[in-house]
C-alpha cells in the first residue's frame, strides 16, 4: 500500500511539473505565435479580400468588445481615409472550422471580398474554396442576401463541397451581422 501512494505521489508530481511547464511555454510564446498568424495567415488573406488600400491593416488593426468576446478589426484605408474593414470569422465544414476573412465597404452596403485563412477540409473538394473561382463570387456583392443558390442566393456552392460551401456563406452572415453592431464605431476608431 505505502508503495502504491509513493508511485501516485511521484506521477502526480510529474503531471503538476509537466502541466506548468506547458503552461508557462504557452504564456512565453503566445505573442510571437500571435504575430505568424497576423503575418502568415490573416495578411495574405486581406490581401485577397482588399483591392486597393495604402495602409498596412495588420499595423493599423484595433479591437472592439463584443458580448461574445473581443474582435479584431482590420482597416482598409486609401490616402487617409477608411474604406472598408475585414475581420475573420468561421464556419463549420467538414473538417473542423473554415476561417473567412470577410472584408465590407465601409458603409456596410457591399462585400468587398473574402480570403480563406484556415480549413482541413478535403483536397480537391472542400480546399477549393480558397480558390478565386469561388471567393471572387462575393466580391461586390449586396450584404442584403448572402445565400448559396440552392437556398435562393447567388452563391454559386462548390461541386462535392456543400458543407464546406454552407461554412464560409454562415461565416460571411456572421461577419455581417458584426458590423452592423459596429457600424457606428467603425468610422470614429480611425478618425474618419
Amino acid at each position: 500500500m505505502r508503495e502504491m501512494l509513493k508511485m501516485v505521489l511521484v506521477l502526480s508530481l510529474i503531471c503538476g511539473l509537466s502541466g506548468l511547464t506547458l503552461a508557462t511555454v504557452r504564456e512565453a510564446t503566445k505573442e510571437k505565435i500571435e504575430e505568424q498568424v497576423l503575418t502568415y495567415v490573416q495578411g495574405p488573406a486581406i490581401s485577397q479580400v482588399f483591392t486597393e488600400y495604402d495602409n498596412n491593416p495588420v499595423k493599423d488593426r484595433k479591437t472592439f468588445d463584443l458580448a461574445d468576446g473581443p474582435i479584431t478589426v482590420f482597416p482598409a484605408m486609401s490616402n487617409g481615409k477608411l474604406t472598408g474593414v475585414a475581420f475573420e470569422r468561421f464556419g463549420t465544414g467538414y473538417g473542423g472550422p473554415v476561417g473567412v476573412m470577410v472584408g465590407i465597404s465601409i458603409d456596410g452596403s457591399r462585400i468587398s471580398g473574402i480570403g480563406i485563412t484556415t480549413m482541413k477540409e478535403t483536397p480537391g473538394l472542400g480546399a477549393r474554396a480558397s480558390e478565386a473561382e469561388f471567393r471572387d463570387q462575393f466580391q461586390q456583392h449586396s450584404t442584403d442576401s448572402i445565400a448559396l443558390a440552392r437556398n435562393g442566393g447567388q452563391i454559386q456552392a462548390i461541386a462535392g463541397a456543400t458543407i464546406t460551401s454552407t461554412a464560409t456563406i454562415s461565416a460571411v452572415n456572421e461577419a455581417i451581422t458584426i458590423f452592423n453592431q459596429l457600424k457606428e464605431d467603425i468610422p470614429t476608431a480611425w478618425g474618419s
